[in-house]
């Protein structure tokens, strides 16, 4: 076998074998890895990356920390803005009242609110009442104001709706000063004739229920002060274009919702109340709401007499036509809105569904509307006379 030329001693070498000869070198020195490979990096290299992961995950978790920190102490947040009617139940735990004052925007996370809650060691000390807190504020100043609970000097009224004034009247009795039928014949800060009410009598239908503090010792005059300014605030949100297509005046509207409150016990059924009265009144029908008879005679339990029933007063909506001479009670708004916009049906009647809790049956004819009464004075006599309702 012919070899080729032996290398020149001395002479220069060619560049594959200076090539060959640099591989050799890397290999001795990297312990015969691949050079070019991550694990072949050499070891500064290796604690320099090592040093830049750790202070990453440091880094991220530093700002969690204080991300969490921000969160459960709001050194930013401040008394929140505006006013928010909130009431806490008696026996309410810390996660209901969380969760409450979340929906009603007083607080931005119930969860952390607990949490805020139980770090500080106060999770005994919330207090149930009515309180007007505000929105967006601080967990520690909601904290505090459930902690230091409702002022003793402060009286809470709460109207609910539908009450006529002699109802009312019995409620604010002993807690605040004065007389409140007299409180409620006039005031100067309403006048009735701003809604076409010019011959009313009274303020009926015009104080706003709803929940009311006070300081103690106020009179009455202050209340109905308070729940005129409330009407007036809430009435004024309503859109009255339905009703005034139909001739119905503002009053007309308070007058129908006065109706509905004390006739639906079902939320879903205002509108549809109200879609009988237009329809009866369109009609030319008597509305025959007996809840406007037990107005005028004060009789709001027992059974209405005959003599009640068959007597032609301005009240009996059985014997006239067309809307009593005013409202039977102060509506909430849902009713309001309801006498206003009222569903658009066939309605003319409607009687207690037996076996329900205030559920009503309506009819769009006659015969229809004698078999619901039917099924009702049935379950009525196997009750033994007592309502069939399930309540």
């Amino acid at each position: 076998m012919t070899e080729g030329p032996p290398p020149v001693p001395g002479g220069r070498r060619s560049r594959d074998e200076r090539e060959a000869a640099r591989r050799e070198r890397d290999a001795r020195r990297s312990g015969g890895r691949n050079p070019t490979s991550p694990a072949a990096a050499p070891p500064r290299t290796r604690l320099r990356r090592g040093r830049i992961a750790a202070a990453a995950a440091g880094a991220l978790v530093l700002a969690g920390v204080l991300w969490l920190a921000l969160s459960l102490f709001q050194p930013f947040a401040g008394e929140g803005e505006g006013r928010v009617r909130v009431v806490v139940p008696r026996g309410s735990s810390l996660e209901q009242i969380a969760e409450l004052l979340e929906r009603r925007g007083v607080v931005g996370d119930s969860t952390f609110f607990q949490l805020r809650v139980r770090l500080a060691g106060r999770s005994d000390s919330l207090k149930p009442g009515r309180y007007t807190l505000a929105r967006d504020m601080s967990f520690i100043s909601a904290l505090d104001a459930l902690e230091r609970g409702i002022p003793p000097d402060v009286v809470v009224v709460t109207i609910p709706e539908g009450l006529s004034r002699p109802e009312i009247a019995r409620v604010v009795r002993g807690r605040l000063d004065g007389d409140y039928l007299a409180a409620t014949r006039r005031s100067t800060a309403l006048d009735p004739a701003e809604y076409r009410a010019e011959d009313a009598r009274s303020l009926e239908g015009f104080l706003f229920p709803a929940t009311y503090e006070l300081r103690r010792g106020q009179r009455v005059r202050r209340l109905v002060e308070r729940q005129l300014e409330a009407f007036r605030e809430r009435f004024g949100s309503v859109d009255l274009r339905r009703a005034r297509s139909k001739n119905l005046t503002p009053y007309d509207v308070l007058i129908i919702a006065s109706m509905v409150e004390r006739e639906a016990q079902v939320p879903r059924e205002r509108r549809l109340i109200a879609s009988v009265i237009y329809n009866r009144l369109r009609d030319g029908i008597p509305l025959g709401i007996d809840a406007t008879l037990r107005f005028e005679t004060g009789n709001w339990k027992r059974p209405l007499r005959v003599s009640e029933l068959e007597a032609p007063t301005p009240y009996n909506t059985r014997k006239l036509v067309g809307l009593p001479p005013g409202p039977i009670g102060s509506p909430g708004i849902e009713s309001i809105r309801a006498a206003a916009a009222p569903a658009r049906t066939g309605y003319l009647f409607f009687v207690v569904k037996p076996g329900t809790c205030g559920e009503h049956a309506f009819a769009e004819t006659d015969a229809e509307h004698q078999r619901n009464v039917a099924r009702y004075d049935a379950a009525r006599e196997r009750r033994g006379g007592r309502s069939p309702t399930d309540c």
